[in-house]
């Protein structure tokens, strides 16, 4: 296993507007969950994404994205998820997003970030809060 080199925790509650018609949460809002995760993680380090790019002319993009779906989660679950760093390169940093009920761990993601230039749309250097 990878050496996780931060982590941080965002609580999530399953609502209707999450789930299926059977109660399940919709595979995509998983994705959803783990967006909000990372954004969470970025304002904990004091990074607001609405001022970000203006000021540092740098934004950030998902680069590729792999996902297991393990078990399902249900309307009104308390769910964390659970968000590390276990990779870094210069340009490039890989996030594992576990999605866990109870220690459960119902899904896991690994989602490559970049930093791209504002203007130029071309990859730049990672800042260093990540």
């Amino acid at each position: 296993m990878e050496q996780k080199i931060d982590t941080f925790e965002l609580p999530i509650r399953v609502y209707y507007e999450d789930t299926d018609a059977g109660g399940i949460v919709y595979h995509s809002t998983y994705l959803n969950f783990m967006e909000r995760a990372r954004t969470e993680w970025l304002m904990a380090k004091g990074v607001n994404l609405n001022t970000h790019a203006a000021t540092a002319n740098e934004m950030f993009v998902v680069r590729k994205l792999e996902i297991e779906y393990l078990q399902p989660a249900y309307l009104c679950d308390d769910l964390i998820v659970r968000s590390s760093i276990i990779k870094r390169s210069r340009t490039r940093a890989l996030f594992e997003q576990l999605i866990v009920r109870n220690d459960e761990i119902l899904t896991r993601g690994v989602v490559e970030i970049v930093a791209l230039d504002v203007e130029s749309r071309r990859p730049k250097a990672l800042p260093k809060f990540f």
